[in-house]
């Protein structure tokens, strides 16, 4: 009998443990001007950098719902560039889940922001998804390796624009307009000798 209650002992020691183990083990974080994605691994344990990362950026309620929600629409307005942060969460049995989030830093109001599409499997669940803001992200995204100023948009042009702002444009009518002369002289010059 004393055995039998210290393995329920050790057992209700050891379930709460195992079940607040939800979170990620790692994240990586995609995006412009990033040559490389920026890694942050760590353990669950409050304050390590995966565990701030999860916090700052929502994880939590937008995986498993919370209660009150504290998920909000998506803010109006342009958000800046889009970074993606991929999560692996161990789900036990050697299997991971992953889940992906949208990475807004430089989004003006109110803060960095992020997305998580509802719907993304997680252990016996999926996601409840949502938009979510908290003025820690930025710094945590910062001292983990992203610059603190969003990236030089590269501009692109079309091959009409490139071509007319090249001087092209130039010296295409140039050439019409050398042909042009040329055919009113040739036709001139034909008028002439036929008479």
């Amino acid at each position: 009998m004393k055995r039998f209650l210290f393995l329920l002992a050790a057992a209700a020691l050891v379930l709460p443990a195992a079940a607040s183990a939800k979170g990620p083990s790692e994240a990586r974080i995609t995006g412009p001007g990033l040559d490389k994605p920026i890694k942050i691994s760590g353990t669950e344990t409050d304050g390590s950098p995966i565990m701030s990362l999860a916090e700052a950026a929502g994880f939590f309620p937008a995986a498993f719902g919370q209660e009150p929600n504290p998920l909000i629409a998506r803010p109006k307005g342009d958000l800046g560039p889009k970074y993606v942060i991929t999560y692996e969460v161990p789900g036990g049995n050697y299997s991971n889940f992953t889940i992906r989030q949208d990475l807004y830093p430089y989004a003006a109001r109110p803060y960095a922001l992020t997305y998580t599409k509802p719907g993304q499997p997680i252990f016996d669940m999926q996601t409840k998804g949502g938009w979510w803001t908290d003025q820690r992200l930025k710094s945590v995204l910062v001292s983990a390796g992203l610059p603190k100023t969003a990236p030089a948009e590269k501009t692109r042009t079309s091959s009409s624009a490139g071509f007319f702002s090249t001087g092209k444009i130039g010296a295409f009518v140039l050439v019409l307009f050398g042909i042009g002369v040329a055919a009113v002289l040739t036709r001139r010059h034909l008028r002439g000798t036929a008479t």
